[in-house]
């Protein structure tokens, strides 16, 4: 049934990156025929074919190479490097007029941005969800000893500005926590948050992992995780927890009249008072209830740190039904935000920091695996078109942006780029392009390597044992 379920997952994450390509692709095909241009051929990826057709004198194509297509266009400007030579010997066509150019380089992005239209109509019949620690600004957790602790952040506490520039939701590109952290640039991070009536400013001094040389740079961090209500899902085996009484969907509150506001919290809580009784706080089914657990340290556990054996937590999700524009308007901005940031001399952020189509592929992959991923990925899907006709606008040879921009060029010097220059032009573009796709390759290959899998806890034997 594994094997079964990730065939499907791996069919439906083609069939929809193919369909983002599709689209944009057919844009530029019908344009060309409406304003009657050869076309030798369309292809879906590049490199060399492995299965082609020609129909009414268009080769149709599916390349190795999963990154993209073409619609190979020979009275444009030419695209060898990327489309390779046709079958066929060049044949003396008419040149066409640079208004042509335009239309077929912009019918491409015109198509990518009405299919993200598209889905985010999709998007708002059919739902997006979203989970409670996504949208809060509330912190949850604070690392110990780490930058957010040290600037004397606490949990509970809700953020109200990072930067300067104001928060609405934890994760995300924009108004996020999280994106305001990555993108700030000053030596500290100025913080405002509110703890309980009172607006307090702190000044936080981020953090980086340290990574390899041939891994993506760490970007900034504040160690802190969003608030999340305490409700456990399952447990492990002989768990202290259910041994004591605590069972799944109980909302945890606190623990030894401490206020809990994630898991996290409540695990660091644990390994930092040891086999201590923990005096958990619990409402079940509206009704308030104390439960004392004594922490046990797994057995052949590598920390032997006490654990009080609760394996899920239950990160409530709901149904959100943004309207189209908001969605297309938000994914622009997180587009011109990204822009912002990457080309900042000050930030942290950097092109390796960008993902390619391995990771657009991974995502989609992941987020098919969910049971609500359908939801997630057609929402997924506007941003990646946005993503998609906005890159190609962008001025450089290869892309459409830099069809428009040649074609431009030739109106006003009246008449076309020298077709020699043109080729030495687009084939040193598409090198460059075709090296920056490499180059992301490799540091979006080291993302697929799988990690470190949460081990099975032990514990000793009890008489109320839970049962998955």
């Amino acid at each position: 049934m594994q094997i079964l379920k990730i065939i499907f997952v791996t069919l439906e994450v083609l069939v929809l990156f193919n369909l983002l390509i599709f689209v944009h692709e057919l844009g530029h095909f019908l344009a060309a025929r409406w304003r009657g241009l050869k076309i030798d051929r369309f292809a879906i990826w590049f490199g060399k074919p492995i299965w082609k057709t020609t129909i009414n004198g268009v080769e149709y194509a599916l390349g190795t190479i999963p990154a993209g297509g073409y619609v190979a266009l020979p009275q444009m400007a030419p695209m060898e490097m990327i489309e390779g030579k046709g079958d066929q010997p060049a044949e003396p066509l008419p040149p066409i007029s640079a208004l042509d150019k335009i239309i077929v380089a912009v019918a491409g992005p015109l198509f990518s941005f009405l299919l993200a239209i598209a889905f985010a109509c999709l998007v708002s019949v059919v739902g997006h969800p979203v989970s409670e620690s996504e949208v809060t600004t509330t912190i949850g957790d604070v690392l110990t000893n780490g930058p957010a602790a040290i600037a004397g952040l606490k949990p509970g506490d809700v953020i109200l500005s990072i930067d300067g520039k104001p928060v609405t939701k934890w994760s995300g590109i924009g108004s996020s926590v999280m994106w305001r952290i990555v993108s700030s640039e000053g030596s500290t991070i100025p913080v405002v948050a509110k703890r309980g009536t009172n607006i307090l400013n702190f000044e936080v001094t981020p953090s980086h992992e340290e990574t390899k040389a041939w891994q993506r740079k760490s970007l900034r961090k504040m160690q802190i995780s969003p608030e999340q209500t305490l409700r456990p899902v399952t447990f492990f085996t002989n768990s202290p927890a259910y041994a004591a009484g605590v069972r799944p969907y109980d909302k945890i509150i606190s623990v030894n009249g401490e206020t809990l506001h994630s898991p996290l919290q409540l695990i660091e809580y644990v390994e930092n008072h040891g086999t201590n009784v923990a005096e958990l706080s619990i409402v079940r089914s509206g009704k308030p209830l104390t439960i004392a657990v004594i922490p046990e340290k797994p057995l052949g556990s590598p920390t032997n740190l006490p654990n009080l054996g609760i394996d899920e937590w239950d990160n409530s999700v709901h149904l959100t039904y943004p309207d189209p524009a908001s969605q297309v308007s938000t994914s622009v901005s997180a587009m011109f935000d990204t822009f912002d940031a990457l080309f900042s001399h000050k930030s942290d952020i950097k092109p390796q920091h960008l993902g390619g189509a391995i990771k657009i592929l991974s995502i989609y992959y992941l987020l098919f695996e969910d049971e609500d991923g359908w939801r997630q990925a057609i929402w997924f899907s506007v941003i990646m078109n946005v993503n998609l006709a906005l890159l190609n606008m962008l001025p450089f040879p290869v892309l459409d942006g830099g069809h428009i921009m040649l074609a431009l060029v030739e109106a006003v010097r009246r008449r076309p780029v020298s077709a020699r220059i043109l080729n030495y032009l687009q084939t040193a573009c598409a090198m460059a392009l075709i090296g920056y796709m490499l180059y992301i390759a490799f540091y979006d290959v080291q993302d697929l390597a799988p990690g470190s899998k949460d081990r099975e806890l032990k514990f000793a034997p009890k008489s109320s044992e839970y049962k998955p």
